[in-house]
C-alpha cells in the first residue's frame, strides 16, 4: 500500500481554528489556517508525489529516522523498510487520490487524519482502494518529518 511507502498521503473542506484543527483541501488552502498547517498539508501532498514519482530521496527526507509505520493489515514498519520496498519496486503507486485532511497542532506536534483513494502494490501485491489514515509529525530543530502512520483499509 503506498501511504506505507510511507503509508499513502491523504479535498477538504473548511477549517475550524478556534479548537486548532482544520480542514483543507488538497491543493487548496483555508482562511485562518496557520503556517504549520499548511506547511503539514504540502508535505503531505509532496510524500504522495514522491511516492507515485518513487523519488526515494524525497521520501528520506519527509519520513524520520525513528518513522513507525502501521500497515493496513497490521504490519509494523520501519523507514528503512519502506525505503527499500519503494527502490526495489516491491511497492508501487499508479494513482493517489488524496481526501479530507485535518491538521491539528499541539505545539511542536501535529497530527493528521484524512483519507485516501489509490491504486498501488504493496509487497508485491495490489492493494488498491480506500484509505483513512493518520499521521502524526513532529517539529525537532525546525524540521517537520512525520515519526508515526497509521493507514486503514475501508473496502
Amino acid at each position: 500500500m503506498t501511504r506505507l511507502v510511507a503509508i499513502s498521503s491523504l479535498a477538504i473542506l473548511g477549517s475550524f481554528v478556534p479548537l486548532g484543527l482544520t480542514t483543507v483541501p488538497a491543493g487548496g488552502s483555508a482562511q485562518g489556517s496557520s503556517a504549520v498547517e499548511l506547511a503539514i498539508i504540502q508535505m503531505e501532498e509532496d510524500w504522495v508525489q514522491a511516492a507515485l514519482k518513487k523519488d526515494a530521496g524525497a521520501m528520506d527526507r519527509l519520513i524520520a529516522d525513528d518513522w513507525i509505520g502501521i500497515a493496513f493489515n497490521g504490519t509494523i514498519l520501519t523507514k528503512a523498510e519502506v525505503l527499500n520496498d519503494l527502490k526495489s519496486g516491491a511497492t508501487a503507486s499508479q494513482a493517489i487520490e488524496l481526501g479530507p485532511l485535518k491538521v491539528r497542532v499541539y505545539g511542536d506536534t501535529a497530527i493528521v487524519n484524512g483519507t485516501s483513494i489509490e491504486k498501488s502494490i504493496w509487497q508485491g501485491k495490489d492493494s488498491s482502494g480506500h484509505y483513512v489514515l493518520v499521521d502524526v509529525f513532529v517539529n525537532r530543530g525546525g524540521r517537520w518529518q512525520v515519526v508515526s502512520s497509521q493507514a486503514t483499509q475501508t473496502n
